[in-house]
């Protein structure tokens, strides 16, 4: 499965001892749909059923980020 994800941040995110979780542990994002960048939000759990070839895009206005499966990405140059 492919997910298209858009960062808009320009700045590194400054983590701290705030930022663990309860049992001492930092969890960090890598499915790209968190709210919290970079941190783990269980947002993933919306990825549980994408199927192994499929390409989604995730509405972040959506109701609860609403999913659609996409043809392709098509990158161009420029």
């Amino acid at each position: 499965m492919a997910r298209e994800v858009r960062h808009d941040a320009t700045e590194p995110a400054i983590l701290d001892a705030d930022d663990l979780g309860d049992d001492g542990k930092l969890y960090v994002c890598r499915c790209g749909l968190s709210g919290d960048q970079p941190l783990c939000d269980g947002s993933h759990r919306r990825t549980h059923d994408e199927t192994p070839d499929g390409i989604y895009r995730y509405d972040p206005d959506g109701a609860a980020g609403e999913r659609r499966e996409v043809e392709a990405v098509v990158l161009t140059d420029g």
